[in-house]
């Protein structure tokens, strides 16, 4: 290993008196009449011979302006530490020289022993300063051009929104989990001031945060997900000196999933008295389904949408992105390919993320026969129109022949279920009714998770299988028979039906 040569010394800028030349280490006021230095005069320093350049040009690290002296000597051994990593390998060494030198150039301290040892472990170039985590973040994202839009407007959101503000200036490599946490505390305590604002009495102090959503827990997750996934490609990368995931210890709640929640009847009337609604997934029993259908009649450029959704579970963007070209009425099938995605208020048609959402569902006579009448009124449509007509090729389509915009069938679909006086669920409320019933007609659940588009069978049945009370209280009713030594197969007999 070689011995790297280097000194400490103590200068100041004085002059002498009749030539002007700078005395530097030599003024006598730098000592005491006893020979130690003196405290008040003059600045410590360092200097250090480095390895010769790739050219062979000799170099050394010269700074001065130190406070004491165990300040320079500290400073010294440190570089001479970060020039020991090189193990006697003078291309190394070369490298470490180089970065010593820079940081000398840029008047800025030298990057830690653990740090270059790390770099040096996973074969990055010591040279090279690790960005902070917002130019990372960017680059991140735009080397990856096959994200779908969706995908890629979630990811750009959430750097944009929180992990920039709160993180970008970290060096990436420098980035810890407690960082991470530090980040959603913020988050919350925004959370938390907002939510003041809004109860305060004072009206311009509730108008500050008008507008402002708070961000939830389920919100948050996805934010660590997006940083877990970039971070992720940075430990993989070996440009990037990260071998840590930090986003992966950092620690949040758990968020369990949000099972739908049915409208009983002591629900129902509960919401009457004071508007309470109990969950924020909530699904309609079968007969509340079969009410809103039969109101839905009254608008007909959009019952046959509704009830595709009700009875198959079609996500929104699949029914209003369904093609004629996909839907065969005399085989009763449906092939979902495409979807219509919003962003903001921004439409455009793409396939579904994933494989197990490009399926076939199988259509029902009473689908097939809504969706014939539609199809005749549609064609109503079409003459009426004339030449004004869009050529869509879809299912489901305005009285002008273009597509419906995704919002808009949301808001027909409020609209809908307020007329015929039924509690509040969203449009996908509907899909999670389509799951439940399915589930609770004795459909195999393997068959109902690949309709609805699902990646497992396990998730349909851990979040549908016991929406309704009538299936948990029939099979309860057969548990208990078994012990009674009755028949379960008569006791579910008496049990009362699906309302």
């Amino acid at each position: 290993m070689a011995s790297h040569q280097g000194r400490v010394f103590k200068r100041c800028g004085c002059r002498d008196e009749n030539s002007g030349r700078a005395l530097g280490a030599q003024c006598p006021k730098l000592r005491r009449p006893d020979g130690a230095f003196n405290p008040r005069h003059g600045d410590w320093g360092y200097q250090l011979e480095l390895p010769r350049t790739s050219e062979g040009k000799r170099r050394q690290a010269r700074r001065t302006g130190m406070e004491s002296q165990e300040q320079a000597w500290q400073t010294l051994d440190h570089l001479k530490a970060l020039l020991n990593l090189g193990g006697g390998e003078a291309d190394i060494e070369v490298d470490i020289a180089d970065l010593i030198q820079d940081t000398h150039k840029r008047r800025v301290q030298a990057p830690s022993v653990a740090e270059v040892r790390r770099r040096l472990g996973t074969g990055v170039d010591v040279r090279q300063e690790a960005p902070t985590v917002a130019e990372y973040l960017h680059g991140w994202v735009k080397a990856k051009p096959d994200l779908a839009r969706g995908t890629r407007a979630s990811y750009e959101g959430h750097i944009r929104k929180y992990l920039v503000p709160h993180l970008g200036r970290i060096r990436l490599d420098r980035l810890t989990s407690q960082q991470i946490e530090t980040m959603f505390d913020a988050i919350e305590e925004r959370n938390v001031r907002i939510l003041e604002c809004k109860d305060s009495r004072d009206a311009k102090v509730r108008a500050s945060v008008r507008g402002q959503r708070m961000i939830s827990l389920s919100t948050k997750h996805r934010i660590r997900a997006t940083l877990r996934s970039a971070l992720s490609n940075a430990v993989r990368s070996p440009e990037e000196p990260v071998n840590v995931n930090a986003a992966s210890h950092a620690r949040l709640p758990s968020c369990p999933r949000k099972r739908p929640l049915v409208w009983t009847p002591d629900r129902v009337r509960q919401w009457e008295q004071d508007g309470t609604v109990p969950g924020e997934v909530m699904v309609w029993t079968p007969q509340q389904t079969r009410t809103f259908l039969e109101h839905a009649k009254k608008y007909a450029w959009l019952h046959g949408l509704f009830h595709l959704v009700a009875v198959k579970g079609l996500r929104r963007g699949e029914a209003v992105g369904l093609p004629w070209a996909n839907t065969r009425l005399t085989d009763g099938e449906a092939d979902i390919r495409t979807q219509v995605v919003q962003l903001s208020w921004e439409t455009f048609t793409s396939t579904p993320k994933s494989e197990a959402g490009r399926r076939t569902v199988t259509l029902d006579a009473d689908t097939v026969r809504v969706l014939r009448v539609w199809k005749r009124l549609q064609n109503q449509y079409r003459l009426e129109a004339g030449s004004r007509w869009a050529d869509s090729g879809l299912v489901f389509t305005r009285s002008d022949g273009f597509g419906w915009h995704p919002g808009q069938v949301s808001d027909w679909f409020c609209r809908i279920a307020r007329a015929a006086g039924l509690p509040p669920i969203t449009l996908h409320g509907l899909r999670h009714g389509a799951a439940s019933m399915a589930l609770a007609a004795g459909t195999d659940v393997k068959v109902v998770s690949n309709e609805l588009g699902h990646s497992t069978a396990h998730f349909t049945q851990d979040t549908y299988q016991t929406v309704f009370p009538d299936v948990a209280k029939t099979a309860a009713e057969a548990t208990a028979a078994l012990l009674r030594g009755t028949s379960p197969s008569s006791q579910a007999s008496s049990s009362v039906p699906l309302r």
